[in-house]
């Protein structure tokens, strides 16, 4: 069965409810997110940081094309138990240079307890007051990604 690491952490209802959640924030804000758990890293991505394999991910998933730079990327490595949250430039212009730092600090809180699906939501949550704020939903704005949280 594929993705059999990730049905431990999430279920097919939690799946779509991140999905659904995505759909929300991105009806109210020009922001472009994306959730992408990988269960594991090829062989030649072994010795990369965490960060090296959110920034292959966000150009991968074309998060690097989005019209105003606004892509937020969400990646979970379950293997290793890591995670990272990677914003685009032109929301790291606009926010103060820790808030990824903060939202992740949350979220390793409920990761810690187990609580993996609440942990995404609250991630999610304090992105959309974030994009609410400084990128309300233009009028001519489309939905340039999908809101399917990504499985690989």
């Amino acid at each position: 069965m594929k993705n059999k690491i990730i049905h431990k952490y999430f279920s097919e209802e939690q799946l779509s409810e991140i999905s659904n959640k995505i759909k929300e924030i991105e009806k109210t804000t020009s922001g472009e997110v994306v959730v992408s758990i990988k269960e594991n890293v090829s062989v030649f991505e072994l010795k990369k940081s965490i960060r090296e394999l959110a920034e292959k991910e966000f150009v991968k998933c074309g998060m690097s094309n989005t019209k105003d730079k606004t892509g937020i990327l969400f990646l979970l490595l379950l293997s290793k138990q890591l995670f990272y949250i990677l914003a685009d430039t032109g929301i790291n212009e606009k926010v103060e240079k820790n808030t990824w730092d903060k939202i992740a600090e949350k979220m390793q809180t409920f990761f810690r307890a187990g609580n993996f699906y609440e942990g995404i939501i609250q991630g999610l949550t304090d992105a959309e007051n974030i994009l609410s704020e400084h990128f309300p939903l233009k009028l001519n704005d489309t939905n340039e990604l999908s809101n399917e949280v990504r499985l690989n």
